[in-house]
């Protein structure tokens, strides 16, 4: 649930005035989420931000390319001197400079399910003092009250995950996130180690292996000899298709979850051959759906070794 007056248009100006966000609400309700969503937009993000030196930050000079990144500003009932009739009076004044767009992004969430994430992850709320969770929520909400009727907008978390909220950020923020999704396809030997990190793993292994033809063993995926032995496996082409069209079914919804990077590998026994075409070809088709794909080759220039292929074409 989203509330955006009195006007989204200021969370989302484009013109030249850096844009300065503040973000503020209950304990609890995602502002450290919101603030890592941002960051990872493209945005400078403090948190905890003595709200007193606003005018002092805001008065920095511009980097010496003169750009000033967006900036986002976390504060909450914990900075010391929190006093919200103050915030407005200061921010008010704010608004009057040509140089800066800034208003105020309010995160809520109904006291019920705040008090039922303080439980479960047994933090104490800052406003307990000693108190109940539920009494210090009541005590915050009271004191914040006046900033959440004034702020530009409020996002209320109470039946979101955090995924929710990292979407929900995203598509109020999207002018400042990248192009598109980072895409990785690589390929690598079992017999030489996992790779150590990757989203998706396909063992290429149940294909014909070139190292035990006479002539192949050489050579590498990115030849044309050993493209062709494998293309003539039957398992290959139904594999293949499968595969590709399982990650043009799931690069789509991870782009739109969220996920700024995919990493895809294709295995074999050594690195050299099965997988490496297996990953030129699924990069290229991938290509071909739009995407524009970085191809790894981790064990490529590895030597043709009989120990590490085994004594089978397995």
């Amino acid at each position: 649930m989203t509330d955006e007056s009195p006007a989204k248009k200021s969370l989302a100006s484009t013109d030249n005035r850096q844009r300065i966000l503040l973000v503020t609400g209950m304990a609890g309700a995602g502002k450290t989420t919101a603030l890592r969503v941002l960051e990872d937009l493209g945005w400078e993000a403090i948190d905890n931000f003595p709200i007193r030196l606003l005018d002092r930050l805001l008065g920095a000079e511009a980097a010496e390319d003169g750009i000033r990144p967006p900036l986002a500003i976390g504060f909450d009932t914990r900075t010391r001197g929190f006093r919200p009739d103050k915030i407005i009076r200061r921010v008010k004044r704010l608004t009057d400079r040509n140089d800066i767009s800034i208003a105020t992004l309010f995160l809520d969430c109904n006291s019920s399910e705040l008090e039922r994430r303080y439980n479960e992850t047994r933090r104490r709320h800052p406003q307990a003092q000693g108190r109940p969770v539920k009494a210090g929520i009541a005590a915050e909400r009271e004191l914040l009250e006046p900033l959440r009727r004034w702020a530009d907008a409020c996002i209320d978390t109470s039946e979101f995950t955090a995924n929710d909220l990292q979407q929900e950020m995203r598509k109020r923020f999207s002018d400042s996130a990248p192009a598109e999704m980072v895409v990785t396809v690589s390929s690598f030997g079992f017999a030489r180690g996992m790779p150590p990190i990757a989203d998706l793993v396909f063992d290429m292994r149940f294909l014909d292996n070139p190292h035990w033809v006479e002539g192949l063993r050489e050579q590498t995926g990115r030849d044309a000899p050993v493209a062709a032995h494998i293309r003539k496996d039957q398992a290959f082409a139904p594999a293949f298709e499968r595969i590709s069209d399982l990650l043009l079914l799931l690069l789509p919804r991870y782009e739109a979850q969220g996920k700024s990077y995919v990493h895809i590998a294709f295995g074999c026994t050594g690195g050299r051959h099965r997988s490496v075409f297996t990953a030129e070809q699924i990069a290229e088709s991938l290509r071909e759906a739009g995407f524009s794909p970085t191809v790894l080759h981790r064990n490529l220039a590895s030597r043709a070794e009989d120990q590490i292929e085994g004594t089978q074409q397995s």
